[in-house]
């Protein structure tokens, strides 16, 4: 198995096409589809062909850089995170997660997001990673925080704010 790293209870590691339709199903949840309802795919064709292109972005280690969660108890993949680069800047990312939420309020996003801030920044040798979230998320704004994200800014007019309500955004520099 690819493994990238591992935390206490989850193991991160590249894409396979046999994730299709866990991804596919993980992203159809509501909570999911509520506070990141851009990242849904319409069918398990579309999410195999993310996967196909998350593992060579992985394999060739470019950005976007999407992996899969797994829970080391199970093996079931409970979420993915990721990074992509802040527009036009290559120095910066913006920091993504999700679990399902069947997995959600164990602590685990907190586990990913500190796990994956360290490796990204050793990997890709970034110095500021920040993390949007759409206003009114308040356990995604609790993650980044415990994981030390500050608070920046609100951002109106997003195309991945479908409310109108505003993303938050947070930063952390090192």
């Amino acid at each position: 198995m690819d493994y990238i790293f591992e935390t206490e209870h989850l193991k991160i590691r590249k894409f396979k096409i046999e994730d299709a339709q866990s991804l596919y199903k993980n992203h159809m949840e509501d909570e999911v589809k509520k506070w990141i309802p851009n990242e849904s795919y319409a069918d398990i064709i579309e999410a195999k062909d993310a996967i196909d292109f998350y593992i060579n972005c992985v394999n060739n280690k470019h950005l976007p850089y999407v992996l899969a969660v797994e829970l080391k108890e199970t093996g079931d993949l409970v979420g993915d995170t990721g990074v992509n680069e802040v527009e036009g800047n290559n120095e910066e990312v913006e920091i993504g997660y999700t679990i399902c939420k069947k997995y959600s309020g164990k602590g685990y996003a907190t586990e990913v997001l500190k796990a994956m801030t360290e490796y990204i920044i050793e990997t890709f040798r970034i110095n500021v990673l920040y993390g949007r979230v759409m206003n009114g998320n308040k356990s995604s704004v609790r993650v980044l925080e415990k994981n030390g994200y500050k608070f920046v800014d609100k951002e109106f007019g997003a195309e991945d704010d479908p409310y109108g309500n505003g993303m938050l955004i947070y930063k952390k520099e090192f």
